[in-house]
């Protein structure tokens, strides 16, 4: 939360990197560039980004779910995540964050079940 009469924080784009396509990829950094909004690419494989400082790579270690995992636990309400994969998408719409599949279908409560 922020203190009184400090500028309200951006969400974070948080992005499910392992299988995301390219396109996707270049439409969010664009989106960001504009916005400064800051994006967290989290994979268990390095990500390469544009050098802009609020655009991060976050490289998890490998195994099932862990790049899920550490989105869950760190995107908060507000937060956008792009991923395809739906119990991820339950888990963080849950904590009031907002879903977009990669080809841009919003997911939400009544379509993740």
């Amino acid at each position: 939360m922020n203190e009184p009469g400090q500028t309200p924080s951006k969400p974070t784009i948080w992005v499910d990197a392992d299988g995301v396509p390219g396109a996707v990829k270049d439409i969010i950094f664009n989106a960001s560039q504009r916005t400064k909004a800051p994006v967290r690419l989290v994979a268990n494989r390095w990500q390469q980004t544009p050098p802009f400082r609020w655009i991060t790579a976050v490289v998890v270690e490998g195994g099932l779910d862990v790049a899920d995992d550490h989105i869950a636990e760190q995107c908060t309400a507000g937060d956008l995540v792009i991923t395809s994969d739906v119990p991820l998408a339950a888990r963080v719409i849950e904590k009031g964050a907002t879903v977009v599949r990669f080809r841009g279908e919003v997911l939400d409560a009544s379509n993740v079940q």
